[in-house]
């Protein structure tokens, strides 16, 4: 990257976390403008919310094909994204949020959209979709222009396989957009597992116990394996997105946070509840972080076919039949 492709002017991103309601969208769209009020008021020009925060998620795993036809919206023109851009205009803020998107043939994806005052910015489908099996996957990035940096987008799993947040930091994305719903699932790793609802609705009388498990091996703990590398690798801004409290039957723990280019972490949501925060991302960090320099010492020539190889069918069966973290 050279002086001369760094954003001129700072930007101010917020990152939220809420408790959605499976299904409602009105009342999470509700929720999401109390946060765009909230995070207006401290000046932010960008907000950032989970996967799926406007329609719900885990609950979609019981749906049937009508049944996900009925909870989708065609993109941009359904009344959603039209929301959204009402929003957006209402406090002079970009906004990016996510939702279930039937196109005009019924085929269902998962969308991630950013959307401001004049309407839709960018659309992305989540390249590899699992939650229910009538979502087919996305067949390309996403990397837009957002008031003088290049953004991507990508959605939970997608950021799980290194080569997606390379293959968006080389289109020439400087921030890239986390939406997650995640953490607190079992899984194959040591100390996964869920977190009992109960401390949730006990949180008001033993709040420690519940920070506990949502800081330990069960939340983020493992999210402080990957995610500072993510950013640091590839010395880009990751904004993560996720939500808190209960997802239809499982619980989650937030940890929304923005980290910059040295994988640090600017601002992180700490609180047990609805929040948003909000860091100031500077151009000259992109330039001075390790991953800059990484990037332009690569040697493609040397793995080029080594990446492109197809997976073998016995690794193509272990992935669809895995249940991701």
């Amino acid at each position: 990257m050279q002086n001369s492709d760094l954003p001129s002017n700072p930007l101010r991103v917020a990152t939220a976390q809420f408790e959605h309601k499976s299904g409602d969208k009105d009342y999470n769209l509700s929720v999401i403008e109390k946060l765009v009020r909230q995070a207006s008021l401290d000046q932010a020009q960008v907000l950032a919310f989970h996967e799926c925060s406007i329609t719900g998620y885990t609950f979609a795993r019981h749906l049937d094909k009508n049944q996900m036809l009925d909870l989708a919206e065609p993109i941009p023109d359904g009344p959603s994204v039209k929301r959204l851009q009402e929003i957006a205009g209402d406090f002079d803020t970009i906004i990016l949020a996510g939702l279930f998107e039937k196109d005009r043939d019924n085929n269902l994806f998962k969308a991630y959209v950013c959307v401001g005052k004049n309407g839709l910015i960018a659309r992305f489908r989540k390249l590899h979709p699992f939650i229910n099996p009538y979502l087919q996957p996305g067949n390309e990035y996403c990397v837009f222009d957002l008031m003088g940096w290049k953004c991507g987008i990508l959605i939970c799993y997608d950021n799980n396989i290194i080569e997606n947040v390379r293959a968006t930091t080389l289109l020439g994305a400087q921030i890239l957009f986390m939406p997650h719903v995640t953490m607190c699932t079992p899984s194959p790793r040591p100390g996964a597992g869920f977190v009992d609802p109960a401390l949730w609705y006990n949180k008001i009388n033993d709040p420690e116990t519940l920070r506990r498990e949502f800081d330990g091996s069960k939340g983020r703990e493992w999210l402080m394996k990957w995610l500072p590398a993510r950013a640091y690798d590839n010395g880009i801004y990751v904004v993560f997105s996720n939500p808190i409290g209960m997802d239809d039957d499982q619980l989650k723990n937030g940890c929304s946070m923005i980290l910059d280019p040295f994988g640090d972490i600017l601002v992180e949501c700490r609180s047990l509840g609805d929040e948003a925060v909000t860091a100031i991302l500077s151009g000259d960090k992109l330039i001075k972080a390790g991953g800059s320099r990484y990037i332009n010492a690569r040697k493609p020539e040397l793995y080029r076919n080594i990446l492109s190889r197809e997976h073998q069918a016995e690794q193509k069966v272990s992935w669809l039949n895995s249940k991701p973290d």
